[in-house]
């Protein structure tokens, strides 16, 4: 379980040449996602979502609150947990001078997976993804979808116990959507917790178990998508989400 109480991250920005201020990307955020479970942040963009991400994934530190993972947190046991995280952001580079299957490679060595299950697990992941194809090619050559695919597969070598997936499918064909989407509902069959942002709401109620719905950097509604819809008397999240926020919101 990912557990995340009263997080808040505060910035400072320059108003204009002779000042700044201080602003709060994201403030008091107080969620959790069990095993077995997606759970959707979802928002437009400058809600604050990858602010969030970035603070559960350990790469930002929070300016207040809390977060753990089955009761662990990342002051006592950062190297643990890192060691069990996926996370992708839609803005990750990769090597490109390197092949899918190098790069595959070399985040086996980082995470020392023993030199006898390196071929069976890059091959699963290759199967899984679709990328049987191209593994070889180098990828500064490869499709915006497949370098998605590549940046994924990166993720999956260590087998993690926690996804944190930044906009996945974002700029994805629905074919190559498709495939990541259904590779989610796999790892949450297998009783992973997957923590996934978007800004695609219909994808969004399709997977979700529970969504997070967050706008200028507050948590205005969470729930299943059910729940949701019942709660504002809509047919769909899109519909739910303008219902309580006019379609307004800030850049990030």
């Amino acid at each position: 379980m990912i557990k995340v109480e009263h997080v808040s991250k505060k910035f400072v920005r320059n108003k204009d040449k002779k000042t700044r201020e201080e602003f709060f990307a994201d403030k008091d955020m107080t969620f959790e996602a069990k095993d077995g479970e997606i759970v959707g942040i979802l928002g437009p963009n400058g809600a604050g979502k990858t602010t969030l991400l970035r603070m559960i994934a350990g790469i930002l530190e929070p300016t207040e609150g809390s977060i753990s993972f089955d009761g662990l947190s990342y002051r006592d046991s950062e190297i643990e947990i890192k060691q069990k995280i996926a996370y992708l952001s839609g803005n990750t580079r990769l090597y490109d001078t390197l092949s899918t299957y190098e790069l595959l490679i070399m985040c086996c060595d980082i995470y020392g997976i023993p030199q006898q299950e390196r071929q069976e697990r890059i091959e699963k992941i290759a199967d899984i993804l679709g990328m049987k194809g191209f593994i070889h090619n180098r990828i500064a050559n490869l499709s915006t979808g497949q370098t998605q695919k590549a940046n994924l597969a990166r993720c999956l070598v260590h087998d993690p116990r926690y996804y944190i997936l930044d906009e996945a499918t974002s700029g994805l064909d629905i074919i190559s959507s498709q495939i990541i989407l259904d590779f989610m509902k796999g790892e949450k069959a297998r009783g992973k917790t997957i923590l996934y942002s978007t800004h695609y709401m219909e994808e969004a109620e399709n997977i979700c178990d529970r969504v997070i719905m967050i706008n200028r950097g507050e948590i205005i509604k969470s729930g299943t998508p059910e729940e949701i819809k019942t709660a504002t008397d809509t047919t769909n999240l899109r519909d739910s989400f303008f219902a309580m926020t006019g379609g307004v919101s800030d850049e990030e």
